[in-house]
């Protein structure tokens, strides 16, 4: 068994201590059940709510109760922080744990002031990618802390607030937490299933492709009673539930010793393909360049629909006949279009 997976678990948001403290002597009870121990139990004390009537978390006064649950059950605490005052807060009652979440994400000048603030406090910090899907700013929010010295730094999936998903309650897009990983693969990456599936019917199946992808463990909102909780009731799990869920995942092995052995060989032959491929792209760019100035000087229109027509045909004929690869062979055919035009319109 992988134990090297991160596991974060709690509530939405602190709403009193009684739940606060039968949620975690729950999920104490429930650990030893789990495939690897619990990391931090996490809660919202301070909750950015959409709805300024909606329950937005005890506050201050959270504080004393998740004192108690770190002393009667040895859980490490992180709460949000989207303030200063919150850091503050955190540091002057012993929680050096903290997350960014989604919405503060969004602004580089509030996430510089958290950085600041955190400066020189051993801090652990989690970032949750921001509610708009653009990598660069989440890439650029996880250099911000690291620049003051945070030695502890995760990136946290949560998914992108985006109206065309009507299943999900924000759309994974996979792609980005993917070349985030490919950019900094020395920051874990967790997932956080909860607020992508935005209901507990679809937690297993986004946990599930998260370890696929290789993500380094799991933050799931957790509730001794979910049917009451005061704010996102119907994406958390009891602490019983968690565990079913954790026994029905299929986690990665990171010692991949006997795997890479077997994935030498096509491994080595995919890179000398790339190698080609990169060539011969090289090569066709350069052409496109002796075609622009061919048509600037007989005066010729940029867009040739039957020469086009003709370049895709020649693809398809030897496109696989599965709906993944068609799509990107239609992606990679509207950039390819796409970066000629601008080159052979860059030299009008």
């Amino acid at each position: 068994m992988n134990t090297s997976c991160f596991l974060i678990a709690g509530p939405c948001a602190a709403e009193n201590e009684r739940q606060l403290y039968e949620t975690a002597n729950q999920l104490f009870e429930q650990s030893s059940h789990f495939p690897f121990p619990l990391s931090f139990f996490r809660v919202g004390i301070w909750k950015p709510r959409s709805n300024a009537a909606d329950f937005s978390g005890a506050g201050e006064a959270a504080f004393p109760w998740l004192k108690k649950i770190n002393k009667d059950f040895h859980f490490p605490i992180c709460v949000e922080v989207a303030t200063p005052q919150h850091v503050e807060l955190c540091q002057k009652n012993g929680i050096t744990n903290v997350w960014i979440g989604a919405r503060t994400s969004v602004n580089p000048f509030a996430v510089q002031e958290l950085a600041e603030s955190m400066c020189g406090g051993n801090f652990t910090v989690l970032v949750k990618n921001p509610i708009i899907p653009d990598l660069k700013l989440w890439i650029g929010n996880l250099e911000r802390i690291e620049k003051i010295g945070v030695q502890k730094l995760f990136a946290i999936h949560r998914g992108f607030a985006e109206n065309t998903e009507n299943v999900l309650r924000n759309r994974p897009m996979w792609e980005i937490p993917i070349a985030l990983r490919v950019a900094r693969p020395d920051i874990p990456i967790l997932c956080d299933p909860s607020h992508i599936s935005g209901n507990t019917q679809y937690i297993k199946q986004i946990a599930q492709i998260s370890i696929d992808y290789g993500f380094d463990g799991l933050m799931i909102e957790t509730h001794y009673q979910p049917q009451s909780a005061l704010s996102d009731a119907s994406q958390q799990f009891t602490p019983a539930e968690l565990t079913q869920l954790l026994s029905e995942l299929i986690f990665k092995e990171h010692s991949n010793a006997l795997p890479n052995e077997l994935l030498r060989k096509p491994r080595t032959l995919i890179r000398n393909i790339d190698t080609q491929m990169g060539q011969l792209l090289a090569q066709r760019m350069k052409l496109i360049e002796e075609i622009a100035e061919i048509k600037q000087k007989n005066n010729l229109p940029l867009v040739q629909p039957e020469q086009w027509n003709q370049v895709v045909k020649t693809y398809q004929n030897a496109a696989l006949k599965d709906e993944l690869y068609q799509e990107f062979l239609q992606n990679f055919l509207n950039l390819l279009h796409q970066y000629s035009l601008q080159k052979q319109q860059k030299n009008q």
